[in-house]
């Protein structure tokens, strides 16, 4: 399996790959890391691409993250999760304006070099003309993907308040407890089906939704991400051991994943 991952000292990097299964892994630092990648088992039998993303990066005192979940009725839906995905990894590395008008600008004007890219994955000339035509009125369209990300700077000693800042759009999970407590009520009334990043025409279906707070020092706090292939997580509050969540990864009782799952949880204190 290929995996862009580094682990040195608190330098840590884990980018999902769409063609390949993730079980369950964990790594440990400042952020405790918790992650897995899972592809339908129809698109694993098919041979096709997850149409999920998961990645995220921790150096120091710091941890950006992003989980991706392409549309499929766009065109190439896996294409959108892949290139958001990346982008705005990179994005949260090095941009200095956390404001939502600076973040719509950015996820706007990278469309252009989205449909450039998207274009270079135009039908082969040997497909069929009605399959042709269908692909090509699907990628007039342009791809789409639902997305979450954040970033996490952490409190020290001497610098006894921190920041989490996250926006999103559509309906992926994005669960956030402090000392225990789930605090996910912040977010109600935010996830909709509708609202999603577009290849196009950037933020589909109304603004992103963008979130900040203080991190105070030694305040335990747990995020959770995944994607609608994890739904059976939405009833579940406590912390689950790994064992679990790989259950719920292989789902026997449905003779695997329904969905494509990407899954995240970070935890710090």
């Amino acid at each position: 399996m290929k995996i862009n991952s580094a682990a040195t000292g608190d330098m840590f990097t884990f980018i999902s790959s769409q063609t390949q299964e993730q079980p369950l892994a964990s790594h440990s630092g400042r952020v405790l890391c918790r992650y897995a990648y899972g592809r339908a088992m129809e698109t694993l039998l098919q041979g096709e691409n997850g149409q999920d993303f998961v990645g995220v990066q921790t150096y120091g005192d710091v941890c950006n993250f992003v989980l991706c979940d392409g549309v499929s009725m766009s065109y190439q839906g896996d294409f959108a999760a892949r290139f958001l995905g990346n982008t705005l990894l990179d994005w949260l590395d090095h941009t200095r304006d956390w404001s939502s008008a600076g973040f719509t600008e950015f996820i706007t004007s990278i469309t252009e070099s989205a449909s450039a890219q998207l274009r270079r994955l135009a039908p082969p000339g040997g497909v069929p003309s009605l399959l042709r035509e269908v692909l090509e009125d699907k990628q007039r369209m342009g791809s789409q993907s639902m997305y979450i990300c954040g970033r996490i700077e952490l409190p020290i000693s001497r610098k006894k308040q921190g920041r989490l800042w996250m926006a999103w759009q559509g309906d992926s999970r994005l669960r956030f407890w402090k000392d225990g407590l789930e605090v996910s009520e912040h977010f109600d009334d935010t996830f909709r089906t509708n609202e999603r990043w577009s290849t196009l025409t950037g933020p589909v279906g109304g603004k992103p939704h963008v979130y900040q707070t203080r991190l105070d020092y030694g305040m335990p706090m747990r995020l959770q991400l995944y994607t609608d292939g994890l739904a059976d997580l939405d009833p579940i509050h406590q912390v689950l051991p790994d064992e679990l969540i790989q259950v719920l990864l292989d789902a026997p009782h449905t003779e695997g994943l329904q969905d494509d799952a990407a899954f995240l949880e970070l935890q710090w204190s």
